[in-house]
């Protein structure tokens, strides 16, 4: 793997590469989402708004989700442990970028639901891209050992590991790419119905809701292969209780939307 590029006198981490190359994906999808939904035109800035605020926001988010995750380790190390190079927490990040949407919708007065819907598939793919940087710096995201072909080691990583592990970074980036292709779709049969019938099948919130819980079920199905602790019930990661938070979020707006 490759944690950081020598560019002359430079030290490029491959890991910020990779958030601004998902940053980039995210923005082209979001771009696309607002236009077909006449939230905005492809020639504002306003879908670079919606993309880069709560990206940045997120990257904050998860950062401190992370250190708080461990208080023993923060109290120890408190600027080593918020400005390490590694260590970050993907329910922070939604925490985070999910206000970020918030306070964005208000501020261009866009009802909260439908921009929820246009950002969902541009989110999706943003994870998946960025879940690539966590493959070249070799961050510990990795899996457990396995003997399947497709096994990868990280001895040069920043949690360097010579055993070929799960290469779990990949599993998340088709996972969220398939999940980015079933909300596009989504989107546009929403569209389609507002525009043949209204009621129900168009109504605002129905792919985010989708958003919510085939991410969280991905999300909650990849960590079985994780090396993350289990510190509920000795049973579930951190992430995985908050995979079922959101999947039940996702249920309840998708009842509420479809009723």
């Amino acid at each position: 793997m490759i944690p950081f590029l020598h560019l002359g006198p430079l030290l490029v981490p491959t890991f910020g590469l990779m958030i601004a190359a998902a940053m980039l994906a995210a923005y082209y999808v979001m771009r696309a989402d607002m236009a077909r939904r006449g939230l905005a035109a492809k020639d504002t800035s306003t879908a670079e708004m919606f993309v880069a605020v709560p990206a940045l926001c997120g990257i904050v988010g998860a950062k401190l989700y992370h250190a708080l995750e461990t208080p023993r380790e923060l109290l120890a190390d408190p600027l080593g442990q918020l400005f390490s190079r590694y260590g970050l927490a993907w329910f922070g990040g939604l925490i985070a970028g999910l206000g970020a949407f918030v306070w964005l919708a208000r501020r261009f007065k866009i009802p909260l639901l439908e921009i929820f819907d246009a950002g969902s598939a541009a989110t999706a793919v943003g994870y998946g891209v960025g879940r690539i940087g966590c493959l070249l710096s070799g961050d510990g995201d990795y899996g457990r050992p396995t003997s399947l072909p497709w096994g990868m080691s990280f001895p040069n990583g920043l949690v360097p590991t010579t055993e070929r592990v799960h290469p779990t970074p990949i599993y998340e980036l088709i996972a969220a790419l398939a999940i980015a292709w079933i909300l596009w779709r989504l989107g546009s049969r929403q569209l389609r119905a507002r525009e043949e019938r209204g009621g129900s099948a168009g109504a605002a919130g129905s792919v985010f809701a989708a958003y919510l819980i085939l991410t969280g079920v991905a999300r909650f199905l990849v960590e079985f292969i994780r090396i993350n602790p289990r510190s509920f019930f000795g049973v579930l990661t951190n992430a995985q209780a908050a995979s079922l938070l959101c999947v039940a979020a996702g249920a309840a707006l998708w009842w509420r939307v479809k009723t």
